[in-house]
This record gives C-alpha cells, sequence and structure tokens, in this order.
C-alpha cells in the first residue's frame, strides 16, 4: 500500500453533517424586541427600586442588563447570511459541527465558528501598498478580509506552463487548465492545509506523470499516441490522474485540458528543421507512390487500346520519362523525338 493509499485511508472519515439552523429573520426579530424589552425592564427596575426600594426591582435590572449587554449579543452572532452555492464549515470548541449549506439568512449555535483554511493562509499574508498619496508617499493598507465562506462554484485552475521531459527525453513547455469544484467542504477543511495549494501541487505532479509516458508528436500516428495527436485521451488520463489524487481533499475535476504545448527555446530550431524533413519526406513518398500508379495506369491503357507496341526496352524508357515528369520539383521540358532510338 503506497503513502497515498495510507493517508487517504486515514483522513477520508471526515463526511459532511447539516447542523441544525433556525430561521434567521424570526430570530433576529424576536431578539431585538428583547433586547428593547430589556432597556425597558432596566427603567422600570430603576423606578421601582426607587419608589419601593424592594430586591424585585434589583434582580429586574440585572436580569435586563444581562440580557442587553450579554445575551443579545452572543445570539446576533449565530446570525449567517448565504448566497447561492456558498458554504460555511462550523466548528464548535475545535470540533467539527457541521456544514451549513443553501442560500438564505439561517440561525445556528452562537458559538460555532466558521473555519476556512484558504482564508487562514490569506491572513498571514502581508498588507498590501496602494498607490502613492498626495504627499509621494507609498501608504500601506491592510489586505481584505479573507472570506470564511467556501465557494461551491465550479472554479478554474490555470497553472503556470511547465518544462518537462516527454518520454523520448526532449525539454517540452506544457501548460493546463483544470475545472473543478468542492464536493465535500468537510474534506476540503480538514483533510488538507489548503485545499487551492493542493489542488495545484496535484495538477503539476499529474501532468509530469502523464507526459512522461508519450512522445511529443508522433510520424506513425495509427501506431503510437503522441501530446500533440491525442489530446482527447491524454486530457481524459490527465483528468482520473488529478481526481484519483484529490479526491482527499473532497473535490470533484470536472475537465482538465492542455492548453499550451510547444518545444522548449534550446531544441525548438531543431525540431522545426527535423519536423520539415519528416514532411518532405513523406511528401516525396506520396509522389513516388501516385506516381508509379500513374505509371502502371498509362502503360495498361495502352496495352488494351493497342495504341502502340512496346518492347521492354521501350517500355524502361517510358517508364523512366513519365517518372522524371511526375515526380520531378520542376516543369518538364518536352524533347520532340522524331526518330527511333536504335
Amino acid at each position: 500500500m503506497s503513502n497515498t493509499d495510507k493517508l487517504q485511508g486515514k483522513q477520508m472519515h471526515f463526511e459532511e453533517i447539516t447542523p441544525k439552523s433556525m430561521n434567521g429573520m424570526i430570530v433576529l426579530i424576536l431578539n431585538i424586541l428583547l433586547m428593547l424589552a430589556s432597556i425597558a425592564g432596566v427603567i422600570f427596575g430603576i423606578i421601582r427600586v426607587s419608589v419601593q426600594g424592594n430586591g424585585a426591582g434589583t434582580a429586574l435590572i440585572v436580569i435586563s442588563a444581562l440580557y442587553f449587554l450579554l445575551i443579545g449579543p452572543i445570539l446576533f452572532s449565530g446570525l449567517k447570511i448565504l448566497k447561492p452555492n456558498e458554504a460555511l464549515v462550523l466548528t464548535l470548541f475545535g470540533k467539527y459541527h457541521g456544514t451549513l449549506k443553501g442560500e438564505g439568512f439561517f440561525f445556528v449555535n452562537p458559538f460555532v465558528t466558521a473555519f476556512n483554511p484558504t482564508a487562514e493562509s490569506a491572513a498571514g499574508s502581508s498588507i498590501n501598498l496602494d498607490s502613492m498619496n498626495t504627499a509621494g508617499k507609498n501608504v500601506p493598507t491592510p489586505a481584505k478580509k479573507p472570506s470564511k465562506i467556501i465557494s461551491l462554484k465550479t472554479m478554474t485552475l490555470d497553472n503556470e506552463k511547465q518544462k518537462i521531459n516527454d518520454e523520448l527525453g526532449n525539454p517540452i513547455i506544457i501548460g493546463i487548465v483544470v475545472i473543478w469544484r468542492v464536493v465535500n467542504t468537510a474534506k476540503a477543511a480538514f483533510n488538507v492545509d489548503n485545499y487551492k495549494e493542493y489542488l495545484s501541487i496535484q495538477c503539476d505532479s499529474a501532468l509530469r506523470n502523464i507526459v512522461r509516458l508519450y512522445p511529443y508528436d508522433s510520424t506513425n500516428e495509427d501506431q503510437e499516441k503522441s501530446l500533440r495527436g491525442s489530446s482527447q485521451e491524454i486530457a481524459e488520463k490527465l483528468k482520473e490522474e488529478i481526481q484519483k489524487s484529490t479526491d482527499i481533499a473532497g473535490l470533484e475535476i470536472i475537465e482538465a485540458r492542455i492548453t499550451h504545448l510547444a518545444y522548449a527555446p534550446e531544441i525548438a530550431a531543431a525540431m522545426l528543421q527535423k519536423q520539415q524533413a519528416s514532411a518532405i519526406i513523406a511528401a516525396r513518398q506520396m509522389i513516388v507512390d501516385s506516381a508509379v500508379g500513374m505509371v502502371e495506369m498509362a502503360l495498361d491503357k495502352l496495352s488494351e487500346k493497342e495504341i502502340v507496341e512496346l518492347d521492354e526496352e521501350r517500355k524502361a524508357s517510358m517508364v523512366s520519362n513519365l517518372l522524371v515528369v511526375l515526380c520531378g520539383s520542376r516543369d518538364a521540358q518536352p524533347v520532340i523525338n522524331s526518330g527511333s532510338i536504335y
């Protein structure tokens, strides 16, 4: 069993859980009304204490103030808003609590915390530098606060072009684009450190594994597959390779395509000459095959219609002349022979 299989066996137990939730709008209205009622309670309690001086008014003040200053704000933190194709991975005191999905306004346990590994990584990045101010100095501005929401939309990963050796050892420059989306938010959040970076690394690794199995180009397309001539098959194998590596992260690979394919600059000129030579040879072979067929057809027609009787020597001369005319790269210069060849 490989290390990847062992890792998947240990970490693929995370499955999505739907947390308990309520209509956020109802909770919001009730909480606002209760906070207003708590203000009224504090005022009423103060009046009662000042008039009667008993402990009931003091208790009312304490309870109302406690709700207004502590309980009400805590309940507000449980309100969550989600747009279409968005999700919140919630943890409760470090334990996975569930994934909130679906567009709308929700109320969940106010003590839960939203977790997004990509947002955690972005939070540690340095501040951005905006353009110069009127004094001519660079003004540092804080980076935009990363969102805790995990997007479920279909996204595109366009990795940088890489230099990889093909099956024949020729260095080539190749780039791919991968269409993907998150299908299991629990795995994406907890099985890998950063699922976007993880996907990018796995794409690079899969691309190298696939490219080294095929040559850049093949002169015999019927017997040998190549990166340039078998793009559809290469794309399917690339998709399968990436999907196998990213199952642990809860990602679905929708499509993988080669967007750039070329020889490395150091061998591009030499390989171009090789391609030109191969094209010239293939063209000459086609011309010769066609010329031989035309000569054979001419001899058969002459013999069939009995236009002229040709012995073997005259046939050889005629074949030679026809091949020179048909296979030559220049226009033929006719020579009129008024006598006999003997």
